[in-house]
């Protein structure tokens, strides 16, 4: 089972620090809703967010529903072989359903979140989405992997295909992939530190590539354990 973490994602309601600048309360009135109840969205939010702290990295939704999108429509989620969780900056863990059902489209997924963060769990009554305040570490502690992997610029080069190999020989591992448009983890997680490629590649890009590279080495795993079966 591959345990998938989107770690330090940038998914967080409108501080309350900005909350009454003209962008925030402009876009508030638009959607019919309080300012603190909408999800910061660099798209829309830019000009308030220049006052924030790492401003020019908060506010982009869109990496976690590429991401999820990709991993939840994966050939791994649909055969039983993942699980996957969303840690905020805030310190905030999602915990996805394997059978959810992200919306495809931007708002609707907008939505979907915010409703997230003031009920906790979506829908309430199947819980498909779950959120709780939960570090990283405390994560990683509940989910108890063989081995953790923090996807890395710095860290170790080892081509898909290889990572796919190391992934599909161990029965429980974890995979840390930031969920920030660029720069560095503010906490490195603990891990082995890899790359996929020498140069910088988004979130959703390294979802794949795990992934894909996990699901061809299962295939070839399945592919020889059925030869030999026939041989014996």
């Amino acid at each position: 089972m591959l345990h998938l973490i989107l770690a330090e994602s940038e998914l967080e309601m409108v501080p309350g620090e900005i909350a009454g600048h003209p962008a925030i309360r402009s876009h508030a009135r638009r959607r019919g809703k309080k300012p603190t109840e909408m999800l910061l969205d660099a798209t829309y939010h830019h000009a308030a967010m220049r006052g924030l702290p790492d401003g020019e990295k908060r506010g982009r939704p869109d990496i976690v529903h590429i991401s999820l999108l990709n991993a939840l429509e994966s050939i791994l989620n649909k055969e039983g072989h993942l699980r996957v969780y969303v840690h905020t900056r805030n310190d905030e863990v999602i915990t996805v359903k394997p059978e959810t059902r992200i919306p495809r489209n931007y708002n609707r997924f907008v939505g979907l979140m915010e409703k997230l963060f003031i009920e906790g769990s979506v829908p309430r009554n199947l819980g498909l989405l779950r959120m709780e305040k939960k570090t990283l570490n405390e994560l990683l502690g509940d989910i108890s992997p063989d081995r953790v992997f923090v996807m890395h610029e710095g860290g170790r080069l080892v081509w898909g295909r290889e990572f796919g190999e190391t992934l599909a020989r161990i029965d429980n591992p974890a995979v840390v992939i930031g969920g920030f448009p660029h720069g560095d983890f503010r906490r490195l997680p603990r891990g082995e530190r890899v790359s996929v490629y020498w140069g910088s590649l988004m979130a959703w890009s390294v979802v794949n590539e795990v992934i894909v590279n996990l699901e061809a080495a299962m295939r070839i795993q399945s592919k020889a354990f059925s030869i030999s079966k026939v041989k014996g």
